[in-house]
């Protein structure tokens, strides 16, 4: 990554300042890593924490960080990787970086650690980096998600687990038997094992092999201070936070800038009650930015795998799949060979299924899923939409989805067969190629 973090040595505020930072970075096409040397807190004193931000913000970035050779190959490349586990190791608290400070007792804070307010929708600092893991009292086997907490005064921080997440099934046990639920909040760590802990897994399931499979190595796991061996979280993050969730405490959260680049609503939370902080001598503050390619990459990725599975078991025909980030996860565009109007629609309808999915494209081989110029054209000119089109009504999709009313999860899906279902196919304009490799622009244009 040499080269492409760019230290920011000036005090920049982290509310709003950073933000505005990363947009302007954004509408440039700019992406590197932002290093922030000196975070302005709301009370104008400087963090003692330095802050990363933007650090997922490039996919060629991103593939790299992954070892992948070609980010055009992340579909297939980690699709096998990811199937491919790594089990992790459990190490002493004495080789555990994220044990050199531990802080705990009555009055504990977040106080000084640079949490940033991001939009002016948000009701104040969010942590959007946190991974929350937690376990399933059944079984004993944890679970490990992104989920927003809200970075209020005090040590009661309301933090918004997905009604259909694993986290919130396994706190819902634990109250159920009457108990508040043990957490850990763990955040920063190398960008593999942040982004294979973001796999959307069965349940319950842990997510540490697969972190280990895309870091190529086991992740070292350390016991926590609160629950020891009953949750283990990452011995080389930068900070964990640990505590409980309060049995049937819910508190106002949010609105908060989504993923989807709108504010999403304000909802009925759980409230985290802070108990116990760990962290490195230097701990680096992790940041992910809402709504812009920092926070999307890294799911296009892992959802280009998932739906290459997916469609993988349906035929072999499957070259490449794609998620555009500014589709905000719910376009994907699948590349395949020669395929019938069947197989096609077979296709369109398992990979409709996926949660993630709200419309899919399919494409042939002659034309870039990565493209959109080509894509369009190839839904323009390829497409009869009563015969080459599949509506899906009642499916079920994301409560973040803007074009939802708000509370439901029920959604319509749309396949797109854009490959060559009309007959004869006519050939393409081309030039001839002998022409084409020998005229060069530069010979003629100054």
């Amino acid at each position: 990554m040499e080269g492409e973090t760019v230290r920011v040595p000036r005090p920049i505020p982290v509310r709003y300042g950073v933000s505005a930072l990363q947009h302007k970075l954004d509408i440039g096409h700019l992406d590197p890593v932002l290093l922030i040397e000196q975070p302005r807190l709301a009370d104008g004193s400087v963090s003692p924490f330095k802050a990363v931000t933007n650090l997922n913000a490039s996919r060629a970035r991103v593939a790299k960080i992954l070892g992948l050779e070609d980010h055009r190959r992340a579909a297939r490349d980690l699709a096998a990787r990811m199937a491919a586990r790594i089990e992790p190791v459990r190490v002493g608290r004495d080789v555990a970086p994220v044990k050199q400070v531990v802080r705990r007792g009555p009055g504990l804070t977040l106080s000084g650690m640079p949490v940033f307010t991001q939009h002016d929708c948000d009701p104040g600092p969010y942590l959007t980096a946190a991974h929350a893991t937690t376990w399933d009292p059944d079984t004993g086997i944890d679970n490990t998600a992104i989920q927003r907490v809200w970075a209020k005064p005090g040590n009661e921080l309301p933090f918004y687990p997905y009604p259909a997440s694993h986290n919130r099934a396994n706190v819902m046990k634990f109250w159920q038997r009457g108990e508040d639920a043990p957490i850990a909040f763990w955040i920063g760590h190398h960008p593999a094992v942040s982004i294979g802990a973001q796999a959307k897994l069965g349940y319950p399931e842990s997510h540490w092999s697969t972190a280990g499979a895309l870091a190529g190595e086991p992740v070292r796991l350390v016991p926590t201070e609160l629950f020891g061996d009953s949750l283990l979280v990452p011995a080389d993050a930068e900070i964990v936070l640990e505590g409980r969730v309060l049995r049937n405490r819910f508190e106002p959260e949010g609105p908060f800038g989504e993923y989807t680049g709108y504010a999403g609503d304000a909802t009925e939370s759980p409230v985290f009650a802070l108990e116990c902080v760990t962290h490195r001598l230097d701990a680096i503050y992790h940041d992910i930015a809402s709504g812009l390619r920092d926070a999307l990459v890294p799911e296009d990725l892992l959802n280009e795998a998932r739906i290459f599975a997916i469609a993988r078991g349906v035929t072999d025909a499957v070259r490449n799949v794609h998620v555009p980030s500014v589709s905000r996860r719910f376009l994907a565009i699948v590349q395949v060979g020669e395929i019938g109007a069947e197989a096609a629609r077979e296709l369109l309808r398992r990979t409709l299924e996926y949660r993630r999915t709200k419309t899919v494209v399919l494409v042939g081989e002659d034309i870039d899923p990565f493209d959109r110029d080509q894509v369009d054209w190839a839904v323009a000119t390829r497409v009869q939409w009563d015969r080459d089109s599949l509506l899906l009504r009642g499916m079920p999709g994301s409560m973040l989805d803007p074009s939802l009313p708000p509370g439901s999860a029920e959604t319509a899906k749309l396949g797109i067969d854009a490959t060559w279902n009309g007959g004869r196919k006519p050939p393409r304009n081309r030039v001839p190629e002998e022409v084409w490799h020998g005229t060069s622009v530069a010979d003629y244009l100054a």
